[in-house]
């Protein structure tokens, strides 16, 4: 599966390697394009997942395309039934291809 943004591939990995959570697709960070995006300052904490680290696209004209939760708590990993502290998911604005 793909995350492509205005015909930029962000992501790529294979969709057994995704992980759905709560009506997103998380990329594992070995997926991710790194020199296609980057972190930005926006902040955000999710009640049971806690804080987020967002990201745009390296040039900044894309704030907030993807999102991830390096620092989830234990609890939250067994919710979700396995680490994904590092994987990034994306904004609806990213198209997910096969």
């Amino acid at each position: 599966m793909k995350a492509v943004l205005n015909g930029t591939v962000l992501a790529e990995a294979d969709k057994d390697d995704l992980v759905f959570i709560d009506g997103a697709w998380y990329f594992p960070p070995e997926a991710v394009h790194a020199q296609e995006i980057e972190k930005s300052d926006t902040q955000y904490t999710c009640s049971w997942r806690g804080e987020a680290q967002y990201y745009q696209t390296n040039d900044g004209a894309q704030r907030d395309v993807g999102w991830a939760y390096p620092s989830m708590s234990q609890d939250a990993k067994d919710r979700v039934g396995k680490d994904v502290s590092q994987y990034v998911a994306f904004d609806p604005s990213v198209g997910l291809v096969d």
